[in-house]
């Protein structure tokens, strides 16, 4: 099995020694991290002009860069791939149960989904999203 395989990846950017970046980090590559369970989904099940959605999780950026990230990032025709940004703060994380930022976390992917379905019609891709939201909810 190949990463390249996989459709859905994640990328986690947090500051060197941040106990929350290490702690977060658990939550998406840990025994029951979230990537994990994503792995399983192949870009050739979905389509051919996406074969990669990178999932990057922004921990507690500094307050420029949280204004001014993009949730969803431009298409890469060359790579076939598109940036779905998550920020990770302790609002909306940290200050949760372990179930809550389980479900959280479930719920933010689903949502930013939902938003890279407007770009795959708007560039008239033929990625079911529609499937793949569907088996990821059945996976999570």
């Amino acid at each position: 099995m190949e990463v390249k395989d996989n459709i859905l990846a994640c990328y986690v950017s947090s500051t060197n020694g941040d106990q929350n970046g290490d702690l977060f980090r658990n939550y998406i590559w840990g025994d029951n991290g979230i990537c994990d369970v994503m792995k399983k989904l192949k870009s050739r099940e979905y389509g051919n002009d996406i074969l990669i959605i990178l999932f990057q999780f922004y921990v507690n950026p500094i307050p420029y860069l949280q204004q001014n990230l993009k949730e969803v990032d431009s298409y890469r025709k060359n790579e076939k791939s598109i940036a779905l940004r998550i920020i990770i703060n302790d609002e909306n994380f940290f200050s949760k149960s372990e179930f809550g930022r389980y479900n959280y976390l479930k719920q933010q992917v689903l949502q930013k989904l939902d938003l890279l379905e407007g770009v795959v019609k708007r560039k008239k891709m033929d990625t079911n999203l529609v499937l793949l939201k569907s088996d990821l909810q059945n996976l999570l």
